[in-house]
This record gives structure tokens, C-alpha cells and sequence, in this order.
């Protein structure tokens, strides 16, 4: 089902094995699993990216085959140790009231994680929220960021102002259109701005009506969804006066990295794994219901824009390239740790 969709995971996956695939690194060959076509154990180790949505069905079979697991969960960076108290309170009821004939998703997914070799997250809130709420021990945890698509970094205005006719400031959002992503909440806290507000990103069945209650409102153009590697896309961040992500949570959103790699500021949800030293000159974080500060952010970042390379130059050291590297060291490293202990068992 993964590829049904598109959104920052597919991006995150698609972007890993091409980079991965560029390394020159002797032996290894990187291929998207089948899972329908090919057996787990054909291969040395399994890269699972999310640990919801029955994926921990794959890390078991990996794990009762013997092949090694690198899980990136992706989970959000909201979870706190009581939030994981309350979970597993919850999850034994479950299971005391089914006869322990149903799971909860926590459950799930403490136990890809748990089951998993090593764990990537994507920055320290994630790896913390992995540590306090699902209690999995931090020397499993590595760090990894997401890389940016070299494209963005040299985005320019022209298009998108051509495509579009809008030749003033604006505030950009670009995500899925849904309540969770919070888009009326960014239309009300400009409403009396004046600022015309652009949103692109696909709306699913059940949120049309989200949808069509968004575009009642003046000021507000949809562009629908646009591919990643669409340069009206890229087009649009640099023509952005702000990004605006004010969801109620993000793991590392390749939106905001993106917009600052065109060099546009970014006001964004303070429940999210990004943490980037020194970028509070263009990058402000808030509670995802501010609607008042989320306001003030905006227009202190349009009345007083700072400069576009000190803002690129807060991501410039995230490229896919770079992660990937680092993500072969993992793998390198969890492999031979491995052939070690296999070796050891076969040795008593």
C-alpha cells in the first residue's frame, strides 16, 4: 500500500534507495522489497521504514527468519513516558476484555521496535519519545535527518509567479489537506491580514468537505498536489513570503527543510523531531493551536524577511547523499555485528 499514496514517507523512501544505490560501497546492493514475490531471507538485512500500519508483521517474520532489522519508525515526537503509561494500561485491557485476541497499535509497535536491531530516528525529540514511551534502550537508537533534494537549494520565482499571477507576498502551506494538518486554522489567523494563502497537497475523500470549507474562504488558492520533483514546486517555496506547517505534529517534515532550502522562513508546530541550532531568525516554532502567535511569527517574518542564503545555510548540510552514507555505516555496521554472533553460536 505504500506507494498508493504520496507524501513525505514515499519521498523519504524513494530518495533512501536512490542514494543508497549511488554509493560506491563494495557488495552492497540496495532493491525495494516485494514482499508478495520474494522471501525476507533472500537477503542480508531488512530496512523497514514506519513501524504502524501492520508493519510489524514484517519485522516478526524477518526476525523469526534471522534476517537482521534497521527500522526507521517515523513516529511522532508527541509521545511522552506518561502518554506510554497510559498505553500500555490501555493495551492490557484491551487484552484482558478480548481474551488477548486484539492489539492495540502501541502494542504493535513496541514490538517492532522492541524486535528490531537497530532503530533510526530522525532527530532527538523522535529518539527520546522511542526511549520514554515504548521504553526501548537509547544504545539501539541512531540518528539519522532526512536528506534534501538538490533541486529546492536552487529554486528560483519565475515559474511559479508566471503559473500562478500572484505577484505580492503570500503564505505557503503545503501538506495534506485534512484537519490534522491544520489548514483553517492558518486561513483564520490571517484573515484579517489580508494575505492570500496557497495550498497544495491532496485531499482524501473523507476531508473534501474540509476541503471546499477552505476555498469558501477569501483569499485561499488550491493548487492540488504536485510531485516532488515538479519544479513548480520548488518554484513555489522560493516565491513564498513563509511556509506555514501549524499541524497538530510532525516527525521531520520535508516541507519546512525544503521551503528553508529555497531560502523562505518557516513558521511551523513546536510538536515535531526538527531541531536545528541557531535558526530562530527563520525558523519559529509554536504550539499548533497559537492561532494569535502564529500570526504575529509571520507578519514579524514578512515585515522583516532575513536573508535567503543565512537561511539556506541552516539545511545546506542535509543531502541525501550524506544520509546515505551514514545509513551504509548502519547497515555495515549491524551486519557484521550479525555474522559476529552467528558465528559465536556456531562456534559453542
Amino acid at each position: 500500500m505504500l506507494f498508493q499514496r504520496e507524501g513525505g514517507l514515499q519521498v523519504q523512501v524513494r530518495s533512501t534507495v536512490c542514494a543508497l544505490q549511488e554509493q560506491s560501497a563494495p557488495g552492497l546492493e540496495v532493491v525495494l522489497v516485494d514482499a508478495n514475490r520474494q522471501r525476507l531471507d533472500q537477503f542480508d538485512l531488512i530496512h523497514v521504514f514506519s513501524a504502524i500500519n501492520g508493519n510489524h508483521r514484517l519485522v516478526e517474520l524477518a526476525s523469526d527468519l534471522g534476517v537482521p532489522v534497521v527500522l526507521s519508525p517515523v513516529l511522532s515526537p508527541g509521545w511522552g513516558r506518561l502518554d506510554g503509561i497510559r498505553a500500555r494500561l490501555a493495551d492490557s485491557l484491551t487484552g484482558r476484555l478480548t481474551g488477548w485476541n486484539v492489539q492495540t497499535s502501541y502494542a504493535q509497535t513496541k514490538r517492532a521496535l522492541q524486535l528490531a536491531q537497530m532503530v533510526i530516528a530522525l532527530g532527538a525529540a523522535e529518539r527520546d519519545a522511542i526511549v520514554s514511551a515504548f521504553q526501548i534502550p537509547e544504545g539501539n537508537i541512531r540518528m539519522l535527518p532526512n536528506g534534501i533534494s538538490p533541486h529546492f537549494f536552487g529554486a528560483r520565482q519565475e515559474e511559479f509567479r508566471r503559473c500562478t499571477g500572484l505577484a505580492g507576498p503570500f503564505v505557503l502551506m503545503v501538506g495534506a489537506i485534512s484537519p490534522y494538518k491544520n489548514q483553517l486554522g492558518l486561513v483564520r489567523a490571517l484573515a484579517q491580514t489580508g494575505l492570500p494563502v496557497v495550498l497544495i497537497g491532496r485531499a482524501q475523500r473523507q476531508h473534501q468537505g474540509y476541503l471546499q470549507q477552505l476555498l469558501a474562504l477569501p483569499r485561499v488558492r488550491w493548487l492540488g498536489q504536485l510531485e516532488h520533483d515538479d519544479p513548480l514546486l520548488a518554484s513555489a517555496y522560493a516565491s513564498a513570503s513563509v511556509l506555514a506547517l501549524p499541524s497538530h505534529g510532525e516527525v521531520f517534515p520535508l516541507s519546512v527543510v525544503e521551503a528553508l532550502a529555497a531560502g523562505t522562513p518557516v513558521v511551523m508546530t513546536d510538536e515535531s523531531a526538527l531541531s536545528l541550532p541557531n535558526s530562530n531568525f527563520a525558523l519559529k516554532q509554536l504550539h499548533w493551536d497559537d492561532e494569535a502567535g502564529l500570526r504575529r511569527a509571520i507578519l514579524d517574518l514578512i515585515a522583516d524577511p532575513p536573508e535567503r542564503v543565512l537561511v539556506r545555510g541552516l539545511v545546506e548540510r542535509f543531502s541525501w547523499q550524506r544520509v546515505a552514507e551514514q545509513m551504509v555505516a548502519c547497515y555495515t555496521e549491524l551486519f557484521h555485528r550479525t555474522r559476529r554472533a552467528q558465528e559465536a553460536c556456531r562456534a559453542v
